[in-house]
């Protein structure tokens, strides 16, 4: 067996892969961070959550789309799951906490999760009312880098024969 043959057969190189979802997953951040930099800057009175959520899946999916457009790399969308992921920590954190006045008093789990990441009209007060910055757009931005990333990629070209 050839030196080629060999490592073909060792399967992916694990390490590169993981440095490769490291790198689009900081980029997804990234585009978020900017994103919500550029937000802040421009100093409006108020942004819906609804926009702001809309935003942080659209441009996270722009340049997550762009970047595997130039630069071809099959882990680009499994970024979703880093953001999947965040998502469920952030949840069992705020599941664990307890409640009291001002802080989703007598909610059960549901009311926790709905309240503190989805309601647009009511706040549960955990996490002291940043659920949505802390837990709903940064998975979102990463979720919508990792989709928006799988669009980009060229299908390999069937082997010929």
């Amino acid at each position: 067996m050839t030196e080629m043959t060999l490592h073909e057969e060792a399967g992916p190189n694990i390490g590169k892969q993981a440095l490769w979802i490291l790198i689009h997953s900081l980029v997804a951040v990234g585009a978020w961070v900017a994103m919500m930099t550029a937000i802040t800057l421009m100093n409006p009175q108020s942004v819906p959550a609804a926009i702001t959520w809309a935003i942080s899946l659209a441009f996270p999916a722009l340049v997550g789309y762009l970047f595997t457009k130039a630069k071809q790399n099959e882990m680009a969308p499994h970024v979703w799951l880093i953001g999947f992921i965040w998502f469920l920590i952030i949840c069992l954190w705020v599941l664990d906490m307890p409640t009291g006045p001002n802080q989703c008093y007598h909610c059960d789990a549901t009311q926790k999760i709905l309240l503190t990441f989805f309601s647009t009209s009511e706040d549960s007060g955990l996490i002291d009312g940043q659920g949505r910055l802390v837990g709903t757009w940064p998975a979102t931005a990463l979720m919508g880098y990792g989709f928006a990333a799988g669009f980009a990629l060229k299908p390999k070209l069937a082997a010929k024969k």
